[in-house]
C-alpha cells in the first residue's frame, strides 16, 4: 500500500516509441520440438548360452525361444514409437500451423499499433487537439503494474487555449485496505487469530494510497509530454460508491487537484509525505471521509468552467457545417453549446422526435462513432445507425432514441433487439428520456444491449458539452432559500393556505392528495384527490394534474378531517419506481415559509407518502415530511387509507 508511488516512480516511461506489447516470439514447439526416440534392436539381444552351459540338456532350444521372444518385444516396441513419431508429427504440423496464424495476426496488429503510433504522433505535431486527450490517455492506460483491486483507468480532456489536462481517474475502494493488520498464532489451540488493523490508522492509510495514486498519475503524465504541450494538469479522483442521499450508485469524486508544469518538476517525489505533498505542496483536496465517500468539489473541466473541447459560438456552427459535410449527423439547432448548464437548455421532453434523434446521433459523435439518422419512413426500427471504427472491437451499431415520459416497456427492449439481429449489428443501444423497469433491464442481461436511461444521457450529455434538461428548469433562486426536510421533520404552517408543487424528471409521476380522518381513513371516496377528481370540500383542497400543482386551504376544512396526505406515485400501466425519477422534489408554501422534501429513490417503491398537513392540538395546522412507499403503487397506497380501489 504504502510503495505505489515509488512503484509508478521506478517503472519506465511512455512512448509512442516503444510498442503497447513485446515483439512476436519465435516458434518454439516445446516438447513437440523432441522427436520420438526409436528402440536399437541391439537392446534386445539375448547372449547365447556359452562354455559348460551351451552343453547343457535343452539349453539352445531355451536360447531360442527366449531370442524370438525378443525380437517379438522390439517389433512391438518399434511399432509403437513409430506411431508415437509419427502422431507427434502431426501434432507439430497443427502446432505450427497455429503459430503461422497468429504469428501472422501478430504482426499485423503490431504494424496497425505501430502505423496508428505514428498517425498519433503526426496528430500530435500538428497540434490537433483530439490527438493530445488520445495520447495522454494512452499514458494513463498503459502500466499494468497496479496492485491487485486497483482499477487504474481513467479518461482524458484537453483545453487546448490554456494547454491544461483534465484527467479524470478511478480510484480504488475503501476495501483494498485489508482490514486485517496482524495474526497471531495461538500455541495451546495451534490456530492463528485475525488482530484487526485500527480503524483509525486503516481510514488514515487509505487516505495516504489516494493521495500517492494522483501523485503516480500525474507523475506519469508529465513525464510523457516530450515536448512541452502542458502548462498544467488537473485531476479528479473518483471511486463508484452509494451516495448517501439517494441511495444510487455512481462516480463520488474524492480527490480534486491541479498542478503546474514548474511546481510540479519541484518535487522530489521519493522523499516526499504523499498525503502532505498532494494538500500542502499543490494545494489539492482530499476527502476527509473518503471511507464514506464523501466528496470534494472537482476541479472544472475547462479553465472557463466549460466542458474541454466543446465548441462555443462560431466554432459550434463550423463543427455542425463540417459535420454535414462529412455525411454524418449535426446538430445545428443550437448555436452554442456550452451555454446551457444544468437545468437549462431544451427540454427533451418536449423536444421534436426529429431533434431528438439528431441530438442523440450527435452526442455518440463525439463519442467517436460515425452516425447518421435515418429517414422518418422505411428506417426499420432503427432512428440512429452508427459504426464503431475500431479495427478490433468495432462494428456497426443501432440507437433507438425514445422520447418518453414514462417507463420504457420491455417489448421495446425485445424489438431493438429483433431490428439488431435484423441489421447484423454488433450492438444494439436504447436511448431514453425516461427509465427501464427490473423487465426491460433482465432481458438486456447478457445480451449485446445498452439501456442509457434519462439520469445517464443528461450525464453522457454533460460530458460532451451539449445542452439538454428533463422537465421545466427549476426557479434555483427560490428552491434555494427553502429549508429541506428530512424524513419525520415537522414545521408550524405560518398561514392558512398551503401551496404544493412537485417537479422531477425522468419517469411520468403524479401528485395525489388524501383527506384524512382520526383513524388515518379516508371519510368516503370524495376524499381521494386525484387526476379525475381534483377538489374536495368545495375547493378547501384543490388540484392541478397537469401542472403537479395543489393546493390546500387549512381554514376551510371541517373539523372531521384531521390529516391531508400528500403522495406522488408512478404511472399505474407501467413498472417504473421512484428510482427511476430524476431530480425528485417537493416544494411547499405557506405565507413566508419554504420547504423542500426530496423523496428517497427507493427501487421497490412506486407510490409514496411525502408529506402531510396535520391538526396539531396545541400549535394548529403543521407540516410534516413523510417517505413511506408502497411497492403496489397507488392501489396500494389508496387501498391502505380506506379507498375502495376494487
Amino acid at each position: 500500500m504504502r510503495g505505489v508511488l515509488a512503484a509508478g516512480l521506478a517503472g519506465p516511461g511512455f512512448s509512442l516509441a516503444v510498442p503497447d506489447r513485446p515483439a512476436v516470439p519465435p516458434f518454439d514447439p516445446g516438447p513437440l520440438g523432441a522427436p520420438v526416440p526409436m528402440p536399437d534392436q541391439n537392446w534386445y539381444l539375448v547372449p547365447a548360452p556359452t562354455g559348460s552351459q551351451a552343453y547343457r540338456p535343452g539349453a539352445r532350444r531355451q536360447w531360442e525361444e527366449q531370442s524370438a521372444q525378443a525380437r517379438a518385444r522390439f517389433e512391438y516396441d518399434w511399432q509403437a514409437a513409430w506411431a508415437a513419431e509419427q502422431h507427434r508429427q502431426r501434432q507439430l504440423a497443427d502446432y505450427r500451423a497455429q503459430y503461422d496464424a497468429w504469428a501472422a495476426e501478430r504482426h499485423r496488429l503490431l504494424a496497425e499499433q505501430a502505423s496508428q503510433a505514428g498517425q498519433l504522433a503526426a496528430r500530435l505535431r500538428a497540434g490537433e487537439p483530439a490527438a493530445v486527450a488520445e495520447y495522454f490517455e494512452a499514458v494513463i492506460d498503459w502500466r499494468e503494474d497496479w496492485p491487485d483491486g486497483f482499477p487504474a483507468d481513467g479518461e482524458t480532456s484537453w483545453d487546448a487555449p490554456a494547454r491544461r489536462l483534465v484527467v479524470r481517474w478511478e480510484l480504488p475502494p475503501y476495501e483494498v485496505v485489508p482490514s486485517v493488520g496482524r495474526y497471531r498464532y495461538v500455541r495451546s489451540d495451534d490456530r492463528e487469530d485475525e488482530i484487526a488493523r485500527p480503524v483509525a490508522q486503516r481510514k488514515e492509510l487509505y487516505r495516504e494510497v489516494l493521495a500517492q495514486c494522483a501523485l503516480r498519475v500525474l507523475a506519469e503524465v508529465f513525464r510523457a509530454d516530450h515536448d512541452g504541450l502542458l502548462a498544467s494538469v488537473a485531476l479528479n479522483g473518483v471511486v463508484v460508491a452509494t451516495d448517501p442521499a439517494t441511495g444510487q450508485e455512481g462516480e463520488r469524486c474524492l480527490l480534486a487537484v491541479e498542478a503546474d508544469r514548474d511546481a510540479f518538476a519541484a518535487l522530489a517525489l521519493d522523499r516526499v509525505a504523499p498525503l502532505d505533498c498532494l494538500v500542502g505542496a499543490l494545494g489539492g483536496r482530499v476527502s476527509a471521509r473518503p471511507e464514506k465517500a464523501e466528496t470534494v468539489p472537482e476541479v472544472p473541466v475547462s479553465a472557463a468552467g466549460t466542458a474541454a473541447g466543446a465548441p462555443s459560438g462560431a466554432d459550434a456552427r463550423a463543427v455542425a457545417a463540417a459535420a454535414d459535410s462529412t455525411g454524418s449527423t449535426s446538430f445545428t439547432d443550437f448555436t452554442d453549446f456550452t451555454d446551457f448548464t444544468d437545468g437549462e437548455g431544451p427540454d427533451l421532453f418536449e423536444m421534436d422526435p426529429l431533434e431528438f434523434e439528431e441530438l442523440v446521433a450527435e452526442l455518440f459523435r463525439r463519442r467517436g462513432l460515425r452516425t447518421s439518422t435515418t429517414a422518418r419512413s422505411g428506417d426499420e426500427g432503427v432512428d440512429v445507425l452508427a459504426e464503431d471504427p475500431d479495427p478490433i472491437t468495432g462494428g456497426k451499431i443501432v440507437i433507438q432514441a425514445k422520447r418518453y415520459r414514462k417507463t420504457v416497456p420491455p417489448s421495446a427492449v425485445r424489438d431493438l433487439e429483433s431490428t439488431m439481429r435484423r441489421q447484423g449489428a454488433n450492438r444494439g443501444i436504447l436511448v431514453t428520456t425516461a427509465g427501464f423497469g427490473p423487465g426491460s433491464r433482465k432481458h438486456a442481461e447478457g445480451q449485446p444491449l445498452t439501456l442509457v436511461d434519462g439520469p445517464m444521457l443528461l450525464e453522457l450529455l454533460r460530458e460532451q458539452g451539449l445542452p439538454g434538461r428533463l422537465g421545466p428548469v427549476l426557479p434555483t433562486q427560490r428552491t434555494s432559500s427553502a429549508r429541506e426536510l428530512t424524513p419525520g421533520q415537522n414545521t408550524v404552517l405560518p398561514a392558512e393556505e398551503v401551496r404544493v408543487r412537485f417537479r422531477a424528471g425522468g419517469a411520468a409521476a403524479d401528485l395525489t392528495l388524501l383527506l384524512l380522518d382520526a383513524d388515518g381513513k379516508v371519510r368516503r371516496d370524495e376524499d381521494f384527490v386525484f387526476y379525475h377528481q381534483p377538489s374536495a370540500e368545495d375547493g378547501a383542497v384543490t388540484l392541478r394534474p397537469e401542472e403537479h400543482r395543489a393546493s390546500i386551504r387549512t381554514g376551510r376544512l371541517p373539523d372531521s378531517v384531521r390529516r391531508v396526505a400528500i403522495s406522488i406515485n408512478l404511472e399505474t400501466d407501467g413498472d417504473g419506481t421512484c428510482a427511476d425519477l430524476v431530480d425528485p422534489r417537493v416544494e411547499l408554501h405557506c405565507g413566508d415559509g419554504h420547504w423542500l422534501f426530496r423523496p428517497p429513490a427507493d427501487p421497490a417503491v412506486s407510490a409514496m407518502l411525502v408529506a402531510e398537513v396535520y391538526r396539531h392540538p396545541a400549535d394548529g395546522w403543521k407540516l410534516r415530511a413523510l417517505g413511506q412507499g408502497w411497492s403496489d403503487g397507488l392501489a396500494g397506497l389508496a387501498r391502505d387509507h380506506g379507498v375502495d380501489v376494487a
